[in-house]
């Protein structure tokens, strides 16, 4: 979280779309009870592989969440080849410090040097995903239609600022 500081690190079995918004309904989870008044959650991104503008899998996960949680969503990227400007670079150079070259053999070590790092004077929550997530899930143009029909991209960086707003609230 941008304005407080806190910092959530998510382990699981592979990076993928659903890996991504899973972690992130986990998070909200989490911090909704202290969030009731938000109601648009911005969520800088990287533009990786698995959570861009153009990922299909990605996008409907995001309109799905966007409904479950009753929140609008605004997705702002970070463009290619400046991570100079993403905070979370310098959470990963923070992690790799404390692991200072130690050996990373199995999960519990790395779930353990990750709870003993500080960001900004705290110490993260660490959660393990639990679960394998596949790699390449993707729509198909039709399905795909139906969610574009969704997102409100940015005339100017329509690849780059994306707004969804939700259908529905479930109560979160």
């Amino acid at each position: 979280m941008v304005a407080s500081g806190a910092l959530s690190l998510l382990f699981g079995s592979k990076e993928t779309s659903d890996f991504w918004v899973d972690g992130l309904k986990v998070w909200w989870t989490r911090v909704s009870v202290g969030c009731r008044s938000i109601r648009r959650l911005v969520i800088y991104l990287d533009n990786g592989p698995n959570c861009s503008g153009t990922r299909t899998q990605f996008l409907k996960r995001m309109v799905e969440f966007a409904d479950w949680s009753g929140r609008e969503i605004r997705l702002v990227y970070h463009p290619p080849y400046h991570s100079k400007y993403n905070p979370v670079e310098r959470c990963w150079s923070s992690l790799e410090q404390k692991w200072g070259g130690g050996l990373l053999t199995c999960l519990a070590v790395i779930l353990d040097y990750a709870g003993r790092m500080t960001w900004k004077g705290q110490h993260p929550t660490v959660v393990h995903m639990a679960g394998e997530y596949q790699d390449g899930v993707r729509l198909t143009k039709k399905e795909m239609k139906l969610i574009e029909a969704r997102l409100e991209r940015s005339k100017t960086l329509p690849k780059y600022d994306i707004t969804i707003r939700p259908l529905k609230h479930k109560g979160r």
